[in-house]
């Protein structure tokens, strides 16, 4: 969001999917694409395509960075709809990527573990800002990507300069998915959040342009 609003587009709709109602509490993570199951393409199309109706957005903005499952499918859903994917993280360098995150003041962090080196009883809750030195030293060591690409971790926004308020965390549960010896998958799940004031307000364009591009 931040890159699309730097070169000038102005973001309408943000679009999400999760599970059916009978099944939130299940807390589903096996999917390739999304943090949850589901019909992954189709269910895909069905949002995208109402959200065109209803707001008439021209474009669709993606987060991908390294997989081209992700990549591919969101191409194809706007090809169908005659819509211009976006995708400003694709290939970047994800060290210099994670620096500039942390740089910019996103504010975000770890609320699920799945890769060799992670340890729920360490990790969950970390802001990148701490996890950037150990994840450089995993990715060296095993392999992992250091935007969690992989699927090795999911990170939550606390604050970002796009905020009007930033979100407090008041209680929180570890639930473990999967105790595998070497690799265990947990995830946070929040009980009780609210939101607080900021000093300052989300920057003027000037401002938000010098995040995005003083890396």
């Amino acid at each position: 969001m931040m890159q699309c609003i730097a070169v000038g587009h102005l973001i309408v709709a943000l679009a999400n999917l999760r599970p059916a109602e009978n099944q939130v509490r299940s807390d589903e993570l096996d999917s390739y694409l999304y943090q949850t199951v589901g019909d992954e393409v189709e269910d895909l199309y069905e949002l995208l395509k109402l959200v065109k109706e209803k707001e008439e957005v021209e474009g669709i903005s993606v987060g991908a960075i390294f997989s081209d499952y992700q990549h591919v499918r969101v191409e194809n859903v706007c090809k169908r709809l005659n819509l211009q994917p976006l995708a400003y993280l694709w290939q970047r360098n994800q060290e210099d990527l994670l620096r500039e995150m942390i740089a910019s003041n996103i504010h975000a962090v770890i609320i699920k573990v799945a890769a060799l080196g992670l340890d729920p009883d360490k990790h969950l809750g970390k802001t990148l800002d701490q996890m950037e030195p150990y994840l450089v030293e995993l990715s060296k060591k095993y392999g992992v990507h250091v935007c969690g690409e992989g699927g090795e971790y999911e990170t939550f926004t606390l604050d970002c300069p796009l905020f009007k308020k930033k979100i407090i965390v008041d209680s929180s549960e570890v639930i473990i998915h999967s105790a595998d010896a070497f690799a265990s998958v947990a995830y946070l799940r929040f009980l009780e959040l609210h939101l607080e004031d900021k000093v300052s307000l989300v920057p003027d364009n000037h401002r938000m342009s010098n995040y995005i591009y003083n890396f």
